[in-house]
C-alpha cells in the first residue's frame, strides 16, 4: 500500500495492554475475546503522521491492512473530484471495505490534523468482521462501497417534491425479526436502515445509529427483536414537500434518514442525506457533529471558525442562497446550544435551570448570512427571578464564547446579557401587553418586532410569552397592527438615489437596510395579520396572501425579489470572504455587473410598487 514519504517516524509504541484496552472500547472489537485482542495488539503497528499526509490511496492497490485512528482526524475523499466521503475520528476505522472486497476503490485517506494511527494486519482482522459484531459494524458504517461508487448528487435544495428524489426498493421488516436478520437484510440491500410497520399504522425505523447506540454500545445480543431497539414512531414527511424544506428538518433534527409517505400513509421511499446533499452540504452535518462533540469553549471556537467556510462552499457548489442561509442558521443554532451547554457545565452555573434562550433577527427567521451577528433574549420562570443576575452572567459568557467562534453579538446591544432582553415570563407578558396597548411607548414597536421574530433554541418554548401575546393581534388590537403596517411602509426604498449610482456616478448601496429590510418588515406585518409570529419571510408572505392582507401576485413578487436579493447578498459576501475581507451588505454599485444592476433596480421598483398598493388599500386585513 503506498504510504506518503512525508510521514513522521514510528510513534513510541504504547504498552500492549493499553492497545488492548483501546481496541476493546471500540467496535467491532468490543465482542472480541481477550486472546483475540492480545493477538491484534501484538500484531499492530503504531504510526504517527503530520497533517495533510496521504496515508493510503485505495485507487491504486488493494490493501492488506486496516487503520484505526488513535488520535487526530483522517478525511476520506474521492480520488477523482476530491469530494468528502467521511471523516474518521479517534476510535474509527478505514480501509476495511477494500480489504474485505478484495478490490481497489476510488478514494484516498488523508490526515487533516497531526494523527496517531494503528495499523492492523488483514490476516488478523478479517475474522473479526465475520462475527455478529463485525457484521453489525459493516451495516452501521456511515459509508459503503455503494457510496463510493455512486456519483455525488447535486444539492436538491430547490422546490422539487421529494417524491422525485427517492429511489430504490424500501426495506421493510417485521417487528419480531431479530437484529441479526435485519442487519443481514440491510447489508444485502446495501442500505443503512430498515422500516418496521407498527400496529397503529405508523412506522418504526432502525438505522446504523440505532445499531451503534442501542445494540452494540448497550451490549445487547443480536438475536433480540428489532422492535426492542428501533426508533418509534419514526419522523416522516409527505411526498409533496419540497426538498429544501425536508433538508431543513433533517438538519435541525440531526436525522440522516427520512421516510417519505403518500397522503394516505403509503411508503414511497426513504430519503438519506446523500440524496439531498452534495459533498459540501454533507460537511454541514459533519460540522454539527463536531459542534456537539466539542468538549470545551476552545474546541467549540475552533469548530466555529469553520462555519463561514461551510456557507461559502455550499453556495459555490450550487446550493441556492435561501437554502444556504437556512443551513447556516441551523449550524449557528447548534453553536449557540453547545456554547450554552458548555457554560452551564461550569461549577458556578451547574444549578441553573428553568429558562429559555431565544435567538432573534435573521438567524431566527432562518435567513442568516456570513455577515450575521447574534441577537438573543432570555425568558425564565417566575420562580427563578432571584437568579436573574446569574442568568445574565451566563448569557454574557455564552456571547464571549460565540465571539470566539466568529459570531459577534448584535451591534445594537440586543443580547440576553442586557436587562432589556432578559426577563421573567410574566415580565415579558406584561411588556407584550403594554406594547399591544401602546406600541410607541418605551420603544415598544422596535422591541416587539424583535421578539416576534424570536425562536426558542434551548429550553421550554412555552416561556416565549411575547409570541403567544401577539398571535391574536388582528382581532384584539387592530390599531397596533395598523402601526406595524405604518412602520413597514415608512421610509422610502432608495430608488431615487439609486438612479444616480446606476448611471455610474459612483456611490454605494446597503442591500440589507434599503432593500431586504423593507420586505422583512412588510412580511412581519403580513404574518401577524395571518396570526403567525416567528417564521421565515417567504412563509409570512404566503400566509399574508392566504389571509387577504396581500394579493397573491404581490406576495409572489416580493418572494421572488427577496430570493434575488438574498442571492445577490451572499454572492457579494462570498466574494468578500474569498478576498480576505469582512463580509457585509454595502456594495459599490459601479462594481456590479450590468445584469445585477438591472435586477437590483427592477427589484427595488417592485418593492416600492407593492408598498404603494398596500398603503393605498387603506390597511387591508385589519
Amino acid at each position: 500500500m503506498p504510504i506518503s514519504s512525508d510521514r513522521a517516524e514510528h510513534a513510541d509504541r504504547p504498552d500492549e495492554g493499553d492497545l488492548t484496552s483501546f481496541l476493546a472500547e471500540h467496535t467491532p472489537f468490543q465482542a472480541s475475546t481477550e486472546l483475540e485482542l492480545a493477538e491484534l495488539a501484538h500484531g499492530a503497528a503504531v504510526e504517527q503522521f503530520p497533517a495533510g499526509v496521504v496515508v493510503a490511496d485505495y485507487a491504486t492497490r488493494v490493501p492488506d491492512e486496516i487503520w484505526m485512528v488513535r488520535s487526530g482526524l483522517v478525511a476520506l475523499r474521492g480520488s477523482g473530484d476530491g469530494s468528502l466521503i467521511d471523516v474518521v475520528e479517534p476510535g474509527g476505522l478505514f480501509g476495511y471495505m477494500p480489504l474485505l472486497a478484495g478490490a481497489g476503490m476510488d478514494f484516498e485517506a488523508r490526515t487533516t490534523a497531526p494523527s496517531v494511527l494503528i495499523r492492523l494486519p488483514g490476516a488478523l482482522v478479517r475474522a473479526q468482521f465475520a462475527k455478529p459484531a463485525g457484521l453489525a459494524f459493516l451495516a452501521s458504517s456511515g459509508w459503503s462501497r455503494s457510496t463510493v461508487e455512486r456519483p455525488t448528487i447535486a444539492p436538491a435544495t430547490d422546490s422539487r417534491p421529494v417524491a422525485e428524489l427517492v429511489h430504490g426498493e424500501v426495506l421493510m421488516v417485521g417487528p419480531a425479526d431479530s437484529v441479526r436478520d435485519v442487519v443481514v437484510a440491510m447489508t444485502g440491500h446495501h442500505v443503512s436502515y430498515a422500516l418496521i410497520r407498527l400496529g397503529d399504522g405508523r412506522l418504526g425505523i432502525f438505522t446504523d445509529r440505532d445499531l451503534r447506540t442501542r445494540v452494540v454500545a448497550a451490549g445487547l445480543p443480536v438475536d433480540v427483536p428489532i422492535a426492542e431497539v428501533m426508533s418509534a414512531p419514526a419522523r416522516t414527511v409527505t411526498a409533496d414537500l419540497t426538498a429544501d424544506s425536508v433538508l431543513m428538518e433533517m438538519l435541525e433534527c440531526g436525522l440522516r434518514h427520512m421516510p417519505v409517505l403518500t397522503p394516505r400513509g403509503e411508503v414511497v421511499g426513504v430519503l438519506e442525506d446523500a440524496d439531498l446533499l452534495a459533498a459540501s452540504a454533507r460537511q454541514s452535518f459533519m460540522l454539527r457533529r463536531s459542534i456537539a462533540q466539542a468538549a470545551d469553549a476552545t474546541q467549540l471556537q475552533e469548530v466555529g471558525q469553520r462555519v463561514t467556510g461551510i456557507a461559502v462552499d455550499l453556495f459555490r457548489n450550487g446550493t441556492k442562497a435561501t437554502a444556504t442561509s437556512a443551513i447556516l442558521s441551523v449550524v449557528i443554532d447548534s453553536l449557540v446550544r453547545r456554547a450554552l451547554e458548555i457554560v452551564l457545565a461550569q461549577p458556578d452555573h451547574a444549578d441553573l435551570a428553568g429558562f429559555a434562550w431565544l435567538t432573534l433577527g435573521s438567524v431566527a427567521r432562518r435567513e442568516a448570512m456570513p455577515s450575521s451577528d447574534v441577537d438573543s433574549a432570555l425568558s425564565w420562570r417566575d420562580d427563578v427571578e432571584a437568579q436573574a443576575p446569574r442568568l445574565r452572567a451566563v448569557a454574557a459568557d455564552v456571547h464571549e464564547v460565540l465571539d470566539g467562534c466568529g459570531l459577534p453579538s448584535d451591534r445594537n446591544g440586543a443580547t440576553a446579557a442586557k436587562p432589556l432582553f432578559s426577563r421573567s415570563q410574566s415580565d415579558w407578558l406584561r411588556a407584550a401587553k403594554g406594547w399591544l396597548e401602546d406600541p410607541l411607548r418605551d420603544r415598544g414597536l422596535i422591541l416587539s418586532s424583535l421578539l416576534i421574530d424570536g425562536r426558542v433554541v434551548w429550553g421550554d418554548p412555552g416561556l416565549h410569552s411575547v409570541s403567544t401575546a401577539f398571535q391574536r393581534v388582528r382581532a384584539e388590537h387592530p390599531n397596533t397592527l395598523r402601526l406595524q403596517l405604518l412602520e413597514a411602509l415608512s421610509g422610502k426604498v432608495r430608488t431615487r438615489s439609486l438612479r444616480d449610482v446606476l448611471s455610474r456616478r459612483g456611490g454605494t448601496f446597503d442591500l440589507k437596510s434599503h432593500a431586504v429590510t423593507p420586505i422583512v418588515n412588510l412580511a412581519r406585518w403580513g404574518g401577524l395579520t395571518a396570526g403567525i409570529t416567528s417564521a421565515s419571510t417567504p412563509t409570512r408572505l404566503e400566509a399574508a396572501a392566504e389571509a387577504g392582507a396581500l394579493s397573491e401576485q404581490d406576495a409572489r413578487t416580493l418572494c421572488d425579489v427577496f430570493a434575488m436579493l438574498q442571492r445577490l447578498r451572499i454572492t457579494h459576501q462570498v466574494e468578500q470572504v474569498a478576498a480576505g475581507n469582512k463580509p457585509g451588505d454595502v456594495i459599490t454599485m459601479s462594481e456590479l455587473s450590468p445584469l445585477h444592476r438591472s435586477l437590483l433596480g427592477d427589484g427595488l421598483r417592485e418593492i416600492e410598487a407593492v408598498r404603494r398598493r398596500v398603503g393605498n388599500l387603506g390597511f387591508p386585513g385589519v
